[in-house]
């Protein structure tokens, strides 16, 4: 990426949460222990998904994509923000800053397109059920997630590259703990109307487009399980659901909180509460939705769990 602009800004400090820098240390810990359960929960999604033939369907397939994304996803914005919580020195550099926020957005703009994914394989599933391997093939699922990647990319490399030709003269302070678009453009001595409006275009698309598929899928979802006479089947239908909405649920308000609705520059405490459970505890309760509302895993994990007890005991 070329950085095509005469700033005079050189580096961006992260202001993160002023009112709590002398809970500095308190709160690397706990976000410190959030990161690691993080990465431990997905790390655990992916293993078992891939171990184990019982969950080697299409669904998990997404699942274990979307764990992955979640990693590398919470992995852009919490390392940086552990480091600025013990150091005085909360600097980041121009170009390291638009890189974390290309990455940040891009990654965030892959989870909506492969939960809309996931909110279409759902929708096979549950309404064509005979049909369900035949459309969802390896191929075709693949092609999806590759796709999702790609989207992110798409999007985002826009905004990105014309907020790199923007001149940024001073003063350098973002008030927020991670470099996200809008208080960076908030920054810019430059006429930024056409990147605003190109950033609001952007997430309006994104999040609302890719609520539409999701939508839609539950619609039809919803016609057919009604439709279904046992009401353990129905059950059963809708329980295989129900962990993706409540992510869907969480995602979806939580973005659409930050980016899809007029700048509001007297709101950035609220924005900056509402991207900390976007960032670090949306990524971390996944997981734990995912396996714990999920019969399937709780059983392969139990299964996990009992072989390598046993293996423990046999070569003691």
């Amino acid at each position: 990426m070329v950085l095509a602009n005469q700033s005079s800004v050189r580096v961006f400090v992260l202001l993160g949460f002023p009112h709590l820098h002398h809970l500095g240390f308190l709160l690397f810990l706990v976000h410190l222990m959030i990161y690691l359960l993080t990465l431990a929960g997905n790390v655990v999604i992916i293993a078992i998904t891939l171990a184990d033939h019982r969950l080697h369907t299409p669904m998990y397939f997404f699942l274990r994509s979307f764990s992955f994304l979640e990693i590398c996803f919470t992995s852009v914005i919490v390392p940086k923000m552990l480091a600025n919580f013990l150091s005085e020195d909360k600097t980041i550099s121009f170009a390291g800053c638009l890189a974390q926020a290309f990455f940040y957005l891009s990654l965030g703009v892959s989870e909506f397109l492969l939960l809309a994914a996931m909110s279409v394989d759902r929708y096979v599933a549950i309404c064509y059920p005979l049909h369900y391997m035949a459309i969802m093939s390896g191929r075709v699922c693949t092609l999806m997630v590759l796709s999702s990647w790609f989207g992110g990319f798409f999007f985002i490399i826009g905004p990105i590259v014309m907020i790199s030709r923007l001149s940024f003269c001073g003063p350098n302070v973002l008030n927020h703990f991670f470099c996200d678009l809008g208080p960076l453009i908030s920054l810019s001595c430059s006429n930024t109307h056409l990147v605003e409006s190109m950033d609001f275009l952007v997430a309006a698309v994104v999040l609302l487009g890719s609520l539409a598929i999701t939508a839609v899928s539950y619609s039809y979802i919803v016609v057919t399980v009604i439709r279904i006479p046992s009401a353990k089947e129905r059950r059963k239908a809708f329980s295989t659901c129900s962990s993706h909405i409540i992510i869907l649920s969480i995602f979806y308000g939580s973005c659409i909180f930050m980016y899809v609705r007029p700048k509001q520059h007297d709101g950035l405490d609220i924005t900056k509460g509402v991207a900390i459970l976007n960032t670090v505890i949306t990524p971390m309760l996944n997981p734990f939705i995912y396996s714990l509302r999920n019969k399937q895993v709780i059983q392969v994990l139990k299964d996990t769990l009992l072989r390598c007890c046993n293996t423990s005991l046999l070569d003691a």
